[in-house]
């Protein structure tokens, strides 16, 4: 009946329970302005805000990396290939197994690797297989690896810093071995190395062989591509590091690291390795501040280049214990 306030519909003369009673002054508040919209990393729900002051130490820890220029996918073909690449940890994107493919002891573990590493297992024609890899001998098996992700050389100072750690720090003149390229990197990793840098024009980079030799190592160590090496060392010494090279004729001999003028206890270290034949460029050469030289019982003029890179690292981490 009309007037009842209790029937559907009706309408509250109080403002008691009815929020649209009464409202005026809540509306006009509503209406002003509330100054300028503070920007993206002033405001702290914002993803912008977060990502700033987001501590991330892992990140922190490691240099950030970049593709080299022109990379693409690389194949390892072979069934000996695969499995070793697997075991070392390679970041394989997927597995390719030709149609009908006899399965024996290698094939069965490479799944079985795969499937660990939650790698993708692909069964493909063996024309395609034959596309795939360029003809190579690939025995039914072959993988799929994505180019190296290379880490920015200045950042490795960086890297060794956010461990609190004196830095050391290899670079390579001119290697063109992957095979001692990937040496050098399982050495430096064993014997606390910082990162490894490498030219980008005629040296080896880290393809699929130096991966397998780095045995899983180019995984947890940074290496680094510089476009000019001497200029590259000019910035670590302006950042204090020491800079050695290797060389056969050199003024310091490995055993005198715990020298005065070395003071490996103090000094952050590069240590710069040569190529296989020719050793140290000249510019290379005259931009270290010492060069150190290897003792050896025989006559013979030099090491294989990752045999003398670990040889020196081990005697680097020596005396730095003591």
């Amino acid at each position: 009946m009309p007037g009842n306030s209790q029937r559907r519909g009706a309408i509250k003369k109080t403002g008691k329970g009815n929020p649209t009673a009464g409202s005026g002054g809540r509306v006009k508040r509503g209406l002003e302005g509330k100054g300028p919209t503070p920007k993206a990393k002033d405001r702290p729900n914002h993803k912008v805000y977060k990502k700033i002051n987001k501590v991330d130490k892992s990140a922190a820890a490691r240099p950030k990396r970049r593709t080299a220029k022109g990379g693409d996918s690389e194949w390892v073909a072979g069934r000996n290939s695969v499995v070793e690449a697997l075991r070392a940890h390679m970041p394989v994107t997927a597995l390719y197994v030709v149609e009908g493919t006899e399965r024996d002891a290698r094939l069965r573990e490479a799944f079985a690797l795969a499937a660990d590493g939650g790698v993708s297992l692909l069964e493909v024609s063996r024309g395609e297989m034959d596309r795939l890899t360029s003809g190579a001998v690939h025995q039914g098996l072959a993988a799929r690896v994505p180019a190296y992700e290379y880490a920015d050389a200045d950042e490795l100072i960086d890297f060794a810093a956010a461990n609190d750690e004196k830095p050391l720090i290899v670079v390579l003149d001119s290697v063109t071995d992957p095979r001692n390229l990937g040496a050098i990197v399982r050495s430096a990793s064993g014997f606390g190395a910082h990162g490894v840098v490498i030219p980008e024009r005629r040296a080896a980079g880290m393809t699929a062989s130096a991966w397998k030799t780095s045995a899983g190592a180019a995984a947890r160590l940074p290496v680094a591509q510089t476009v000019n090496l001497v200029r590259q060392l000019k910035a670590y010494q302006d950042a204090g590091c020491m800079v050695i090279g290797l060389a056969a004729d050199g003024d310091l001999s490995l055993t005198d690291l715990d020298k005065p003028e070395v003071d490996l206890s103090k000094n952050p270290l590069v240590v710069v390795v040569g190529s296989e034949g020719k050793g140290l460029g000249r510019l290379v050469a005259e931009t270290c501040d010492h060069l150190v030289s290897i003792p050896m019982a025989t006559g013979l003029e030099s090491l294989n280049a990752g045999v003398a890179a670990s040889i020196t690292l081990y005697a680097i981490a020596q005396a730095r214990q003591g």
